[in-house]
């Protein structure tokens, strides 16, 4: 078996940094082979997605709004509250395991394929960045060069379509967070008026413009949790974009007449100038790797140019390549996926049957009971409504078996509008003596349109030498 060619203390340096630890900017090339494409159809339907989603209504509603001064949040139409931080944590756990899941059985494919930081960069700043500046090659020698007026001329223009993108995702931004009707306030009105959503908007405009135009890859490289989770998340048995170092190795050029026997890798380094983070995929696993399959597409086309068979460079386990093993889902994957699946039915039954209107009911503190006439005796309670869809919906509540008397305080019925909140006070009437002490439990029936669509519990309780006499009819 042959044995990895690794570059020495490769682990050591990092490939955004120089000897002196200045910045050393990476220039990766273009290359267009079948997965480029298949990431292209990919990016342009997420990008699609992602610009329009603030945009786009659902009976009269955006489909996504993140509303977190008003604590309104719509995800895909259905609407949610305050009231729903058990939902919004189960999503997050759901999600989490997903891509723990995920990653621990196929990589780091999020990064490449999904993240919105890898389909912005390349997909819209670098394509903008190569039609002013050329290939790699012109971009790294304009950079290198004094300043002309060739390069303030391509700097210049580049730097004001980067700034103006940037302003657009912005916009889309702060429409997800404020919805579509305030941003066009904002945008339509005087800025007099708006001097918070303006100053807001333009500190989005220049995090963008800053992420994209000098961050980058750092970016992935650094700040993203995600990668450095990368490495406590994959195993041997995890499905990345590697390189099969038993048939490449020993890597070396080809040479006409030469009888030394080599593997299949040329040692051309195409797969290190298209890496967007600037590594070598012949080191092995690495954690700048965001599984974008550049290096796959280069290395194929090589392999194609000099009659070797492709996928030197391809999805491949370190078991598969070093035992021949073929890539399945291990114990360890299946128990993610399992869990995920059983978290993903909770979340999903949770939403399936929640209950149009939720209701708090709470006995008034204090309250230890009042006599209302000789035979009668009576508990005081708020109640909180919230409606948690965007139609009008007419609620009630009953004392289910009919054992006491409900009264409201104020309005026998409440009507409340799309996603409203309203509060208020019952009594609940009881026959008992006022000089015995009573202890209930109950349960109130809220009916909501004319059925019962949900059951709150409370307590009762009645103290004789504590109660007041009053009347509340």
């Amino acid at each position: 078996m042959a044995s990895k060619a690794i570059q020495p203390n490769f682990r050591d340096t990092m490939t955004t940094s120089t000897k002196e630890g200045g910045r050393k900017w990476l220039y990766p090339e273009l290359v267009k082979g079948k997965w480029f494409f298949r990431r292209a159809w990919v990016a342009y339907f997420l990008l699609t997605t992602l610009l329009l989603g603030p945009f786009l209504e659902w009976k009269g509603h955006p489909i996504f709004l993140f509303d977190i001064l008003n604590r309104t949040f719509i995800v895909f139409g259905i609407g949610f509250g305050p009231q729903d931080s058990n939902l919004f944590a189960l999503g997050i756990i759901t999600f989490a395991v997903f891509i723990f899941a995920f990653t621990n059985s196929f990589g780091r494919l999020w990064c490449g394929w999904a993240c919105p930081q890898t389909i912005f960069m390349e997909w819209v700043f670098r394509p903008i960045e190569r039609l002013i500046e050329g290939n790699s090659a012109a971009r790294k020698k304009l950079d290198e060069t004094n300043l002309t007026n060739e390069k303030i001329l391509k700097k210049g223009l580049k730097f004001l379509f980067f700034g103006l993108i940037s302003f657009g995702i912005a916009n889309v931004f702060l429409a997800y967070i404020i919805g579509k009707n305030e941003l066009y306030k904002i945008i339509t009105d005087s800025p007099k008026e708006h001097w918070g959503g303006l100053s807001i908007l333009l500190i989005f405009t220049g995090v963008f413009f800053f992420v994209f135009s000098r961050l980058r890859e750092i970016a992935c490289i650094l700040i993203c949790p995600y990668g450095r989770l990368q490495g406590t998340l994959q195993d041997k048995n995890s499905l990345m974009v590697a390189y099969e170092f038993v048939r490449g190795e020993p890597r070396g050029h080809l040479k006409s007449g030469s009888e030394a026997k080599t593997g299949d890798c040329v040692d051309c380094n195409w797969c290190v100038k298209v890496c967007p983070t600037g590594i070598d995929i012949r080191n092995g696993n690495q954690m700048e790797c965001i599984q974008c399959n550049a290096c796959i597409d280069a290395c194929d086309e090589v392999m194609t140019k000099i009659h070797k068979p492709i996928k030197l460079v391809g999805y491949y386990s370190e078991n598969e390549i070093e035992k021949k093993i073929p890539f399945r889902l291990k114990t360890k994957g299946l128990a993610y996926f399992g869990l995920w699946a059983v978290l993903i039915s909770v979340l999903g039954s949770l939403l399936l049957f929640r209950a149009p209107v939720e209701t708090v009911v709470l006995r008034t503190p204090g309250n230890t009971g009042m006599a209302n006439g000789p035979d009668k005796i009576a508990n005081l309670y708020n109640y909180e409504v919230v409606n948690k869809t965007f139609k009008t919906q007419d609620v009630n509540f009953r004392v289910k078996g009919g054992k006491a008397k409900l009264i409201m305080v104020g309005k026998e019925a409440l009507k409340l509008k799309s996603q409203q909140v309203q509060k208020g006070s019952f009594f609940i009437e009881m026959k008992g003596s006022e000089k015995s002490a009573l202890t209930e439990s109950l349960e109130l029936e809220i009916i909501t349109n004319g059925e019962v669509t949900d059951m709150v519990k409370t307590k009762f309780f009645y103290l004789p030498n504590q109660a007041q006499t009053s009347s509340i009819q």
